[in-house]
């Protein structure tokens, strides 16, 4: 199969891992050149950094700066998403975020993300961040959590009203879903257990994040880290059949944080072993891979 030079919509890494903390098991963020030497065997051409700027469930935060320093230093390797939490300037909803987007895009940010603020997904400074950004037109990437308190990302309950809410009321803003939560809900079946997991076995009943992408064209699948891979390999009938009816709103990522993962791998040989069979074409899986994201990051 021909291979396509891929675009990593989701990847995180510390130009700097010398300094910092450590995190709860005693490791570190993967560095940018073990990072390139990973990408260098799975055919990446591109990673999209992603800032953290929320404390929640981090000892250390990956800084605006840290992102842009690490994607001016690899420029044919990396862009970059700025941190942004809704509680800037003011800690109001009222906060005017307008000035503070147009410098992080003059300085080359393509996005905001990834967003892991625990507040309630509809929450006034939420709903304050998804209006400025929707105006500005930097796309959002979010980590979804079950609830406020003792989890990072924005809490929602099951079939994910909160986040439809806000996708319906700014339909200009641009959201990447993502984290275990968002992808449990390709089942019609998730609960509170599993909503929390990685959910096995075949998908019989068809879930929120199809329905939801249905009424709100703004919604966009970040298929990174295991939660993505879990969801698009439990069931690949189902998968097949999801990627032909949203093909132009999914994003393959990798969600490396730490040099020793291997699901990358795992999930591109996934993708490439069923454009292979015929069971997704090449025309999709090359918008999965790159298309798509060149396309919302206008960078080619």
């Amino acid at each position: 199969m021909q291979i396509v030079p891929k675009i990593d919509i989701h990847v995180h890494c510390n130009p700097f891992p010398q300094y910092g903390l450590t995190n709860r098991v005693g490791r570190r963020w993967i560095s940018p050149e073990d990072l390139i030497a990973r990408y260098d065997k799975l055919h990446v051409q591109l990673g999209v950094l992603q800032a953290i700027a929320a404390p929640e469930d981090h000892y250390d935060q990956l800084c605006s700066f840290t992102v842009q320093y690490t994607a001016d230093k690899y420029p044919d390797r990396f862009i970059w998403f700025a941190g942004l939490d809704p509680r800037a300037v003011d800690n109001a909803s009222t906060s005017d975020l307008t000035d503070i987007l147009r410098q992080y895009r003059a300085l080359g940010a393509k996005g905001v993300g990834e967003l892991t603020a625990n507040l309630w997904a509809d929450d006034p400074l939420i709903d304050n961040l998804f209006y400025y950004c929707g105006e500005e037109d930097m796309p959002i990437t979010i980590h979804v959590s079950p609830k406020q308190y003792g989890f990072y990302g924005l809490a929602d309950d099951i079939g994910l009203p909160r986040l439809e809410k806000m996708l319906k009321r700014y339909p200009k803003t641009k959201i990447f879903g993502h984290s275990q939560l968002f992808w449990a809900e390709m089942s019609g079946e998730v609960d509170a257990i599993t909503r929390t997991d990685y959910p096995k076995g075949p998908i019989t009943k068809e879930g929120r994040i199809s329905k939801i992408m249905r009424a709100c064209p703004n919604l966009y699948c970040d298929v990174s880290a295991r939660s993505g891979m879990n969801a698009f390999t439990r069931d690949p009938k189902y998968t097949y059949r999801f990627i032909e009816e949203f093909s132009d709103r999914i994003m393959w990522g990798t969600d490396y944080c730490e040099p020793d993962v291997t699901y990358p791998f795992e999930f591109d040989e996934f993708l490439t072993s069923s454009v292979e069979r015929g069971d997704i074409s090449f025309e999709n899986y090359y918008k999965i891979v790159r298309g798509n994201a060149e396309r919302l990051l206008h960078h080619s």
